[in-house]
């Protein structure tokens, strides 16, 4: 299995820290409070080689601008009472991710094989327990029977009577400290109802991805900080297989000689892939997880970040509310389904959605929202597979107002333009760098669309992950473009691009303004202006951009669905 390796010499630690504790003497006051709630911590710190790389700060909350700090030495709080430890690289490329749990600095192995032992008497009322919660309560009662942190081992006849009709074992309870006993519950829940080492990784809400490449450190994907290597090491191929085989069962996806690669959901919603043995994985056997990310960015925080603007905002906003057909296309990593999720807000409260996707990562603040989701064969035949292509043709027969797909990658796509013929609204992600890269891979294999269909298509966003001034990566649309036709005769496209990024001066420029196709050929006439007035449509846009402002800087709105929530009523009240 995996072990920690950290960057310094584990010790015991026989401090009570009390008054006169050498970390009281140096610790700030903020760090000095989250010991005190949690001892664990304090034992982790006197460790610290606080004399080479100085004294953590501590944070209970991350912000982006941490992203700018020279040296990054800091510990934040997580889920779970756990800690995160950002140790400087001192002779690394990589900063250090360390997980600072109740068991960091222990050396357990010998009584946890003392406990496992008999756990295994007691498993039976163990399995019986249903919830989670049930099973944690009754492995912490176990625990309490099989453990003891008496010192003294003259006990009395009608004490030993009562621990033997608790748990069996009488003076054969295994004598531990009270930190260690501590220690052991945290390990045994966490191995035995989450999912084991990784458990921290998955609670910490500011990493992205997870990712083993083989033998050696896992590596993660933080949104402050950004590539870290995390403490958790897989020294031997053996080790790492033994994992990835207990991990595929605790998830119940197998993987097997024969069923080496495994795509599946954690309980959480991430997606996790694994890939089995060295045959085909030479550095052995490697895992990633996607994370979830819980309650979605909002459109005002994906303004606050730069993806976007307000008035861009205001028109994707225009353009989801009268049905159009919208793609977000880019590369890997890039932003695409968060985009697309921020602006699942803008679609009208009363609509009915169809989600169809391949993992659910897809969140829609719409009570009228049917989530489908793609299921693998459970024979050889890939009999009992129900793919993208079906679940789409069957969303055609739910008579939805809107259909989203996670992705569309093969021939799906034909599906999805059909959809759009006949008056359903599609919005997709597609992997491709530009719109003519996404007209050639449409008009291809597999998905091979006509020609003279593409411009069912109606809005094209490029989204991109680039570096800014100072080398930090940032998530920006690079364009927003409105398909407006195919010319059989010269066999091109014509697009017009609305807005574009201006990477020099790190903003939005607005070239469609006056001069949008969909706004005045479509919208505006949806709206009933006449021809002659269809450049008040504009101002419509600029209107609904400033409420967009007012909101998010006045008001203070942000959270996803609180804006869905203000738009909402919005509606009703016909304000916009």
């Amino acid at each position: 299995m995996a072990r920690t390796d950290l960057p310094f010499e584990k010790h015991e630690v026989k401090c009570d820290h009390g008054p006169e504790c050498s970390l009281n003497l140096v610790l700030p006051a903020p760090l000095r409070g989250a010991c005190a709630e949690q001892n664990f911590l304090y034992d982790y710190l006197h460790c610290v080689p606080m004399g080479e790389i100085g004294i953590p700060d501590y944070y209970p909350k991350l912000s982006r601008k941490l992203r700018n700090l020279e040296m990054r030495n800091l510990i934040y709080p997580i889920e779970g009472d756990l800690f995160v430890h950002v140790y400087p690289a001192l002779k690394s490329a990589r900063d250090l991710y360390i997980s600072v749990e109740p068991d960091v600095i222990m050396e357990l192995e010998e009584i946890m094989e003392k406990v496992e032992g008999k756990l295994a008497d007691v498993a039976e009322d163990i399995g019986m327990a249903e919830t989670d919660e049930e099973k944690e309560q009754a492995i912490v009662a176990c625990l309490d029977q099989i453990c003891t942190t008496e010192k003294d081992e003259s006990i009395t006849e009608g004490r030993r009577g009562r621990r033997g009709r608790r748990g069996g074992n009488g003076d054969g309870r295994i004598r531990v400290t009270p930190h260690q006993l501590e220690a052991i519950k945290y390990r045994v829940v966490r191995d035995k109802i989450g999912l084991g080492i990784l458990q921290p990784l998955l609670l910490d809400p500011y990493i992205e991805d997870i990712s083993c490449s083989g033998v050696g450190p896992i590596f993660l994907e933080h949104k402050i900080f950004e590539s870290l290597q995390g403490s958790l090491v897989f020294p031997t191929p053996d080790d790492l297989d033994e994992f990835v085989i207990w991990l595929g069962e605790r998830i119940k996806k197998p993987v097997t000689a024969r069923n080496p690669i495994v795509d599946a959901t954690l309980p959480d919603g991430s997606r996790i892939n694994i890939v089995y043995g060295t045959d085909i994985s030479r550095r052995g056997s490697n895992f990633t997880i996607r994370k979830f990310a819980g309650i979605p960015p909002s459109v005002m925080q994906l303004i606050e970040w730069g993806t976007m603007d307000y008035t861009m905002a205001a028109y994707i906003s225009m353009v989801i509310e009268e049905d159009m057909n919208v793609f977000f296309c880019g590369g890997t990593a890039c932003g695409k389904t968060t985009t697309m999720n921020a602006i699942t807000a803008f679609i009208l409260p009363g609509h009915k959605i169809v989600s169809i996707e391949d993992t659910p990562e897809l969140q829609c603040p719409h009570p009228n929202w049917i989530r489908e989701v793609t299921r693998g064969g459970v024979r050889e035949d890939s009999a009992g597979t129900v793919d993208m292509f079906d679940l789409l043709k069957a969303a055609l027969r739910q008579r939805p107002n809107r259909i989203i797909i996670g992705e569309i990658r093969g021939i799906e796509g034909r599906i999805a333009f059909q959809a759009m013929q006949t008056g359903h609204g599609v919005i997709s992600t597609f992997h491709a760098a530009s719109v003519e890269k996404l007209i050639q891979r449409i008009t291809g294999d597999p998905i091979n669309i006509p020609k003279a269909y593409v411009d069912n298509l109606d809005v094209v966003v490029i989204q991109a992950s680039v570096r800014g001034p100072d080398g930090n990566l940032m998530r920006r649309i690079l364009s927003v473009n409105e398909i407006v036709g195919y010319d059989p005769v010269d066999q091109a496209y014509s697009f017009i691009e609305v807005f574009r990024w201006n990477p020099s001066r790190d903003i939005f420029e607005f070239p469609g303004n006056m001069n949008s196709y969909l706004m005045e050929e479509k919208i505006a006439v949806k709206r009933g202006l006449p021809q002659n007035k269809k450049k008040a449509i504009y101002t419509e846009l600029k209107r609904r951009a400033r409420i967009f402002e007012r909101l998010h800087k006045d008001k203070g709105v942000r959270d996803f669905y609180e804006f869905f929530r203000v738009l909402s009523e919005a509606h009703r009240q016909n304000l916009i």
